[in-house]
């Protein structure tokens, strides 16, 4: 049977790892039923826990790696990870605008990834200046507590930051991870005058890579055809679940399991 998938590129830092970036948004976006297609933003150093140091791909070899890709190959969604720098983030506004101009309701998901879990800098610049560009091209983006207050500076309470937000995307994912409930996680979606909350278990321990595990799963699901609220809904259920059954490489983070037999949420 000749099965065509549809294919989500993905903008992202190369984690040597196993865990993140690239290496997480291959298996998650496989396991739900898409294909990913990857241009590499960063060279990063780093293992299961910290972020050593990061290198951005030249500018003009990034969009090399996307012009191969989009001349070829029709792409359902767009995701974008890790920069690492403005001129990259440049490049990836003008790539995904040209491709809105052929497909006007093309998803983009935007994760906001300025340091790591532990607070390593991804970025060899001001995280937040560099990241401004991709506002414009967003459909979703996908901040936790922290991310939320530093994207929108000057606003204490969440629901201004929230606003704030909605201002430069239609979508909002405020991923509560960072919360202080001890035993749940409440994540918070805000969309055209509608919202939506989920609450989960706290699981124990700490994982590597659950942010970008969750926007390339949205992704996945927006390119196969799901509403918003679906895609996002049944991918909070899958992440969770490979978090359930993440395993240990070395002591510290955890790595999700991310090919994990997703049938129920296809």
């Amino acid at each position: 049977m000749n099965e065509q998938r549809p294919s989500v590129l993905v903008f992202a830092g190369a984690d040597p790892s196993g865990g993140a970036g690239i290496q997480a948004d291959i298996p998650a976006i496989a396991s739900l039923g898409a294909h990913p297609l990857t241009a590499v933003t960063a060279l990063t150093v780093q293992d299961n826990n910290r972020v050593h140091s990061v290198h951005p791909v030249p500018e003009a070899l990034l969009r090399m790696q996307a012009k191969a890709l989009v001349e070829s190959i029709p792409v359902a969604a767009v995701k974008f990870g890790i920069v690492a720098n403005r001129a990259n983030a440049e490049a990836i506004a003008d790539i995904v605008r040209a491709l809105k101009l052929r497909q006007p309701d093309l998803p983009v998901v935007f994760d906001p990834v300025l340091a790591s879990g532990r607070g390593d800098a991804l970025a060899v610049e001001n995280a937040v200046e560099a990241l401004d560009p991709l506002f414009s091209v967003a459909t979703l983006v996908t901040p936790n507590l922290p991310e939320a207050a530093a994207l929108a500076p000057g606003r204490e309470r969440i629901e201004a930051q929230v606003d704030y937000l909605l201002q430069r995307c239609p979508n909002v994912l405020v991923k509560g991870g960072h919360g202080n409930e001890r035993d749940t996680v409440t994540n918070r979606w805000f969309g055209p005058g509608a919202s939506r909350t989920w609450t989960w278990p706290r699981l124990p321990g700490a994982f590597h890579g659950t942010g970008c595990t969750l926007a390339s799963a949205i992704a996945a699901l927006l390119a196969r055809g799901r509403s918003m609220v679906d895609a996002i809904d049944l991918a909070q259920g899958y992440v969770h679940q490979a978090l359930e059954t993440a395993y240990a490489i070395a002591p510290g983070q955890r790595m999700p399991n991310r090919a994990i037999a997703q049938e129920e949420h296809q």
